[in-house]
């Protein structure tokens, strides 16, 4: 999905719990960046560079393609870097000093305006794409380069 908020994310989790019976959430950014590298220490998933045949950045097709246009990463998931920025669980925060050392809990300040979001989009360029690259914008935002991913616990 695209051109969500934070909000509509977390309302779509909560409608998903409904309907199913099952518990799901947004991933948290420890999570997120897990599932992204699958297995990998290079700042891609692909190696040391990503190219825009392995995902969807730098205005090359100026839209999100469909779910699965690029190859699945070693744990079989796809668009995990490019297409659209995730929005994750937790705030924005400037350094990870205070992250929990459980990484299913998120980093969650009273208040918290920001969010992060992971992975970069297609209208970045291939140094947004880093697994470890973070970014963040008001939870009430909605853009047509973020959208979301789901996980059930």
């Amino acid at each position: 999905m695209m051109d969500v908020s934070w909000e509509d994310a977390q309302q779509y989790a909560l409608w998903l719990r409904e309907r199913t019976g099952r518990p799901y959430r947004l991933l948290t950014e420890a999570e997120w960046e897990y599932a992204a590298r699958a297995g990998t220490t290079s700042a891609f998933v692909t190696g040391n560079a990503i190219t825009e045949a392995q995902a969807n950045h730098g205005h090359v097709v100026n839209r999100p393609r469909p779910t699965g246009s690029y190859a699945a990463n070693r744990f079989g998931l796809h668009d995990m870097q490019g297409n659209v920025w995730e929005w994750v669980q937790d705030c924005l925060e400037r350094t990870y000093a205070n992250a929990p050392n459980d990484a299913s809990e998120a980093v969650v300040t009273p208040g918290c305006a920001w969010r992060a979001m992971r992975g970069g989009s297609w209208s970045n360029a291939a140094s947004f794409l880093r697994s470890a690259t973070r970014y963040g914008i008001a939870a009430t935002s909605r853009r047509d380069d973020t959208g979301f991913r789901v996980a059930r616990f």
